[in-house]
């Protein structure tokens, strides 16, 4: 979930944001241009999300476009892979769409006497994907619930296997729901297990897939299909649900404000650990990326991505993260 400390003053710009939806979304007026600078070059190596790879690639082009000399590297297996290979040093960047856990961070200590750097570096609401074509408009987490986990934590009480059980009629009511999700090495996946299934297991019948992308296409090509995943992997095949956090209660679209607000009940910062030595000044070719990515410009892509941009505010504690 967003941290409310900074939803409370993000809510601030929405109105300087336009209307809240992705498309017509307009970044923070606050947020700073990036300045190049000299000095800056060699080789960028990134490591972890698959929900932020493409950002990442985007970002990278247009940091080369400012810096010839400059080679990143994306390489993007989920949130899991990040912690090992900052630890190994085998990538300077870790993105990640869930946060570090403990666990992560006592290896990362252990190698390096400090703790792992986090920045956030956009906002993301994890969407519930149907069909073009599916009926259903809303859903409940306590259904979420029933139709992905096996235990039903959240107390449904019954098991959720059909389409009639969510309100469809016809000849798709008796057709079981046919589920996609991501595999364990997401953070996407754990932070759906946290958030959406009180910490439940998933039910067998779930089609882990390796990326965001395969979740929503595998979802156009079937018209009982049922996935989440990040929001900026969204198409014209598929539509997102609105969710609400008690059955019976307002339901609310995945949109920027709602995410701000924390209204829509499955929104979340996505994060690029670094490690930073507190003694010592962050390498520039590091330093610089993230600026960049943090700036205006680079809020812009994100966008552009589909996903939602931080305010001036949340950029600017980023920023300050790097120092």
């Amino acid at each position: 979930m967003l941290k409310r400390v900074l939803c409370t003053a993000a809510l601030l710009t929405i109105a300087a944001t336009g209307p809240a939806s992705a498309q017509a979304l307009k970044v923070d007026k606050k947020l700073k241009n990036y300045q190049t600078v000299g000095g800056v070059s060699g080789n960028l190596n990134s490591i972890g999300s698959d929900t932020l790879n493409n950002l990442l690639t985007m970002w990278a082009e247009g940091f080369r476009k400012k810096y010839p000399n400059v080679n990143v590297q994306i390489e993007g297996k989920g949130s899991s892979t990040a912690p090992p290979a900052l630890v190994a040093g085998t990538a300077q960047l870790g993105p990640m769409s869930r946060e570090m856990k403990s666990s992560e961070i006592d290896a990362f200590k252990k190698k390096y006497g400090y703790e792992p750097t986090k920045v956030a570096v956009a906002i993301d609401t994890i969407a519930i994907f149907v069909n073009k074509d599916n009926p259903v408009k809303s859903l409940s987490l306590e259904q979420v619930d029933a139709i992905f986990s096996k235990n039903r934590k959240r107390g449904y009480p019954k098991d959720i296997t059909t389409w009639g059980q969510l309100g469809v009629t016809g000849k798709m009511a008796s057709q079981p729901i046919s589920l996609y999700g991501r595999n364990s090495a997401s953070g996407t996946y754990g932070f759906f297990k946290e958030h959406a299934l009180d910490k439940g297991d998933y039910k067998d019948i779930v089609k882990e897939q390796p990326g965001s992308a395969s979740v929503v296409q595998g979802i156009t090509k079937d018209k009982n299909g049922m996935g989440y995943s990040g929001i900026g992997y969204r198409t014209s095949g598929v539509k997102i649900l609105a969710l609400s956090e008690k059955e019976g209660g307002p339901a609310f679209e995945a949109t920027y404000e709602n995410a701000l607000s924390n209204k829509y009940p499955l929104s979340r910062f996505l994060y690029i650990y670094i490690a930073k030595d507190p003694k010592k000044p962050l390498p520039k070719l590091t330093e610089e990326f993230l600026k960049f990515a943090l700036s205006k410009e680079g809020q812009e892509i994100v966008v552009k991505d589909g996903f939602l941009p931080l305010t001036a505010e949340m950029a600017a504690k980023g920023i300050s993260e790097l120092r």
